[in-house]
């Protein structure tokens, strides 16, 4: 089995699309992709296309995928729904990898497309309510709040406004932290300021605002100790990357711009005791990438990770052994994982800045790192960066995410 490499991406602006659909938004990133790459349509030998809201918001169950693939000229070829909630687009890339790994094609479209915003507003936060097990969904509830427990939020600190419960959770996670380690929401709050300072050189970023800590801590409530800018917005857009072996990298002549996949792993979760670190999700699947790559957590250059809020961030900074456990608030407080810093994390502007459009989630951040591995990233670029952290996580299952992916990539 020879290397696989990423050859092309492409990446709408994320937000708000009033006029276009998530086919337009599709459209427009397959194209600039195999611009990117210098190919054509004619040159794509399989399409694996993520997704996770045209059924609950549209309508469009079964086929997204043929319909997404013959809508953006790539019909007639295998075509593959993949819907794994906000990892959809990095288990469609996960699969193209596989597929290109095995022999089956030379260049494969990992496509992730979503269109979010919709008049129901009830209707766009209910899509959200079906990312854990719904025949369980009060045990869940319970399960994953009371891991809040021992932290009381002040009084006036929980929006009267509807929010996804996923945002009850992650606040919950947040408390516990907070009481285990002593996180604080000031380096929570340094976090998402870090963060939207980064937004403002993206150009395809849903906000392009710098906020400081105060700004943030004294914005509206979500629920304590999250508030609105910690948190990801609802979006729309879509993001393509194009997989090839060394064979297909020949055909396009693109070998100069291409960035090597090192590995790529997706694993769900088991039952475990919250405190067992060690068999979290996140962990153990970027202990599995980085035995997979030979590389180690202190040779990554530059990471994107899942921060659907700024508290995600800190989880998935201890995950990938960045920081020892309980010190990635501290971390980010002091400034290193900020552009400049020891470790630069989501130069993007993470989801909480650049955008949330769960099934091009995963793919935008494939996007933001081979731009930054081509040293191709403008105001944003990280100086001298050969090898990429990519983390995203997807649904809830137990007492964490219900799947996580991990992607290692390299310059050389």
């Amino acid at each position: 089995m020879g290397n696989v490499y990423v050859c092309g991406v492409g990446m709408t602006p994320f937000g708000r699309h009033k006029d276009k659909s998530s086919y337009d938004l599709g459209n427009d990133a397959v194209a600039s992709a195999l611009r990117d790459a210098g190919a054509t349509a004619a040159d794509v030998q399989a399409v694996y296309y993520a997704g996770a809201t045209a059924g609950s918001l549209h309508g469009q169950h079964s086929i997204p995928g043929p319909i997404a693939a013959r809508h953006a000229g790539l019909g007639g070829l295998p075509v593959f729904s993949v819907e794994n909630a906000c990892a959809s687009g990095s288990t469609a890339f996960h699969l193209a990898v596989q597929a290109v790994k095995a022999g089956e094609c030379d260049i494969a479209v990992a496509l992730g497309a979503e269109k979010m915003n919709i008049a129901d507003k009830a209707r766009m936060f209910a899509a959200f309510d079906s990312g854990w097990d719904v025949e369980t969904a009060e045990q869940n509830k319970a399960t994953l709040l009371a891991l809040g427990a021992g932290v009381e939020p002040p009084p006036g600190s929980t929006s009267e406004r509807p929010y996804s419960i996923f945002m009850e959770v992650y606040a919950a996670f947040c408390r516990r932290h907070m009481r285990r380690f002593g996180t604080t929401q000031r380096q929570i709050a340094a976090v998402a300021a870090k963060n939207h300072a980064h937004s403002v050189h993206n150009p395809l970023a849903q906000f392009r605002d710098a906020m400081t800590v105060e700004q943030i801590l004294t914005a509206p409530p979500i629920t304590y100790p999250l508030t609105l800018p910690m948190c990801s917005p609802i979006s729309d857009g879509a993001a393509v990357a194009l997989v090839c072996s060394e064979a297909g990298l020949k055909r396009l002549g693109s070998a100069g711009r291409a960035v090597r996949v090192l590995a790529s792993v997706v694993l769900t979760g088991v039952e475990h005791d919250p405190d067992n670190h060690e068999q979290g999700i996140g962990y153990r699947a970027a202990q599995r990438a980085y035995e997979r790559a030979g590389v180690g957590p202190e040779d990554i250059d530059v990471a994107e990770v899942h921060d659907a809020t700024a508290m995600g961030e800190i989880l998935n900074a201890e995950a990938l052994m960045f920081v020892p456990l309980g010190m990635a608030g501290p971390a980010a407080e002091r400034g290193e994982f900020s552009l400049g810093g020891r470790l630069p994390i989501n130069p993007s502007g993470g989801l909480e800045s650049k955008g949330h459009p769960i099934g091009a989630t995963g793919l935008g951040q494939i996007f933001e790192l081979v731009t930054q591995l081509r040293g191709e990233a403008g105001a944003r670029q990280v100086e001298g960066a050969r090898i990429a952290a990519h983390e995203n996580g997807g649904g809830l299952l137990g007492i964490e995410e219900a799947v996580v992916a991990v992607n290692l990539l390299s310059k050389d």
